[in-house]
């Protein structure tokens, strides 16, 4: 009598995660429009960590697309996304690991705020960094306006 066990297939590979995030995202319309390329994976059991590349297609510029974590859970013979990981900068964003950069002429970001950090455009306002919110800062008093300013001349008929 032949005992059969719960074989499973052997799906720890870039290639059955790559499929899994697919899976994920095929509601989306633009994927088509994108090459993802699994850059990285750490299998843990039934779960996998995936570092995961998106770039327009025929776009080859390395500062071009953006990079998402996500956490796969291992299903049956496939993998599915149970959601993203990690608690990096937004979308296209870089975290300013090695080999990551902002476009040309876009002034340093604080990783700790997403604020600016010390380099200002020339003539910049001084920024308040323990201001919580633009909208709590005091602002100048408006100037006075002459009497009827504001108002809409009346057309003559």
């Amino acid at each position: 009598m032949a005992l059969l066990t719960g074989c499973k297939k052997n799906i720890q590979d870039k290639e059955a995660v790559k499929q899994g995030v697919l899976s994920y995202l095929s509601k989306r319309g633009d994927l088509m429009a994108m090459d993802v390329v699994v850059s990285e994976v750490a299998f843990h059991d039934n779960e996998a960590n995936a570092t995961v590349h998106f770039q327009a297609k025929g776009n080859n510029s390395p500062a071009a697309g953006m990079t998402m974590s996500y956490t796969l859970d291992r299903k049956g013979n496939q993998w599915e996304v149970r959601g993203r990981s990690g608690s990096g900068p937004p979308h296209g964003m870089p975290s300013g690991g090695a080999g990551e950069s902002l476009p040309p002429g876009h002034p340093t970001v604080s990783p700790s705020e997403g604020g600016p950090a010390t380099a200002m455009p020339p003539g910049h306002p001084p920024v308040d960094a323990g201001a919580s919110s633009p909208a709590g800062a005091s602002l100048p008093p408006l100037p006075e306006l002459p009497p009827g300013a504001g108002k809409k001349p009346v057309p003559k008929r």
